[in-house]
């Protein structure tokens, strides 16, 4: 008999929940870091905390740390909850189906990927001398406030769409700690030493072959991250010079 409980892999659960409780953090921060230091398009009242711009950063790099893994699990098991070739075609030629709201939540979470990859690069862009000397015109500084803009309008359609597609039961599927058998972490290594060994890593032709038959939105993310990590320990190396 088919349970009326949607299930979601372990994993997932894990990395989602890991990785949406260190972005609201980040982004709550995020707000109060503008408060205290700029204020330009309004404010709330909340108390002068001029350490908070180290707590923001606090959780964005933690945000940072386990992205990865979470961006690594969305290309490969989750890959049919990302964005298809013919959604476009879908969004067209299906309005107000139920195809077509599955076809808007795959692209919403597509989306809130790529708001996630900007503003975690545009935040590595940053300095943190810039606010509390007040240097509120630098262009890294406006694309970061953007990110965090579009990231909560992202995260607010994520819900809405996730709500709309699965109803209350998906959301709840989302946050129970139940796992089925083959879920279980003691089996996790295995899984890994399996997908490794079908990589078939023998050379590095295959290895160029595999990275190039990757979806050209995961390869553009992970560039995105690499190029933050890189230029982020540039910029502290050129510090250390005399």
């Amino acid at each position: 008999m088919k349970s009326a409980q949607p299930y979601q892999p372990l994993l997932l659960r894990i990395l989602h929940g890991v990785t949406g409780l260190f972005l609201v953090a980040a982004i709550l921060s995020a707000f109060w870091t503008y408060n205290t230091y700029d204020g330009r398009w309004g404010t709330l009242p909340l108390p002068r905390y001029e350490q908070i711009e180290g707590v923001h950063g606090t959780f964005g790099l933690y945000t940072l740390l386990v992205f990865p893994a979470f961006v690594l699990y969305a290309f490969q098991q989750g890959q049919q909850r990302l964005a298809q070739a013919n959604d476009v075609a879908k969004l067209t030629d299906q309005v107000g189906k139920p195809v077509w709201w599955h076809t808007l939540s795959r692209i919403t979470n597509t989306v809130t990927l790529l708001a996630l990859t900007f503003a975690l690069f545009s935040g590595k862009m940053m300095s943190e001398k810039w606010l509390p000397q007040g240097e509120l015109d630098h262009f890294w500084y406006y694309g970061h406030l953007l990110s965090w803009v579009v990231m909560v309008v992202a995260i607010a359609l994520h819900l809405l769409m996730n709500a709309k597609v699965g109803g209350l039961p998906f959301l709840l599927s989302m946050v129970t700690n139940k796992f089925r058998a083959q879920d279980s972490p003691r089996l996790w290594k295995n899984h890994i030493t399996f997908w490794w060994s079908n990589l078939n890593l023998n050379s590095w032709s295959q290895g160029i072959r595999i990275i190039t038959q990757r979806p050209k939105l995961e390869l553009v993310i992970w560039a995105s991250l690499i190029a933050a990590w890189s230029i982020s320990l540039g910029k502290e190396l050129w510090a250390l010079l005399p």
